[in-house]
């Protein structure tokens, strides 16, 4: 990779996937050919040729253009046809790619708005300004970063409260976060809560990690010790 001139680049804070172009892709001809699985359960693999067109030919705001431009230079044609052809099997084909068009766009617009109906289920409408202060929900998997947990179930959902710096976008937020927290800063605005109020703050900031992203552990006294038994060995526990 190094000789290629790759260089690697670290993900968002809530995205631990790198590859999100091809998990995207994956998604996008997944639902495809599922809507072509449903139509015709015993010649959809007939129409793959088409599913790998249509993908081509699709515009990606990534490039700016479709893939098909970006590989030949020029834009797409599509096949149009008027009245009655010549070749009887070329007429058949035409109006059959048609026909399955029309059936692929009302499935694909079916499968849109059944995901928006979930989406928009759980979303609110928020907003916040510059100095407002916010709490924070953090994952589970985002936590073993900033806390040691060994039980995920007893974590704490907020943190903070910490206050907003910066708009990022539309829907991003840059917080202030302690110097010693090792995620990044910036957060989607799903993920932040508005403090209200001046009560008592539920969570405190997150524990002090080392380099290594350990819980610091500072040893105040030891008020006990005991042998116990483990795997047939003696094991020293002391009361910190």
């Amino acid at each position: 990779m190094k000789q290629l001139g790759t260089s690697t680049h670290f993900s968002t804070a809530y995205h631990p996937e790198m590859d999100g172009q091809t998990e995207r892709l994956n998604q996008c001809l997944e639902q495809y050919l599922r809507s072509l699985y449903f139509l015709k359960p015993k010649g959809w693999a007939k129409l793959l040729p088409q599913a790998e067109w249509w993908y081509n030919t699709s515009f990606h705001y990534a490039i700016g253009m479709t893939p098909f431009k970006a590989m030949y230079g020029y834009p797409p044609q599509e096949m149009s046809w008027e009245g009655s052809l010549v070749v009887h099997s070329v007429q058949e084909l035409l109006q059959d790619r048609e026909h399955t068009s029309k059936l692929l766009q009302e499935q694909l617009l079916k499968a849109q708005e059944r995901m928006k109906f979930y989406a928009d289920r759980n979303r609110t409408e928020r907003e916040f300004q510059i100095g407002d202060w916010v709490y924070l929900k953090l994952q589970p998997y985002m936590q073993t970063s900033v806390a040691l947990r060994r039980n995920l179930k007893l974590a704490a959902r907020f943190y903070g409260p910490y206050r907003i710096m910066a708009k990022i976008g539309l829907v991003a937020y840059k917080l202030l976060l302690p110097p010693t927290t090792k995620i990044h800063h910036v957060f989607h605005v799903s993920l932040l809560k508005k403090k209200i109020g001046d009560g008592v703050i539920t969570s405190m900031d997150p524990p002090e990690l080392t380099d290594d992203r350990q819980l610091k552990v500072f040893l105040a006294m030891v008020l006990d010790k005991r042998m116990v038994k483990r795997n047939n060995q003696a094991v020293t526990q002391l009361l910190i």
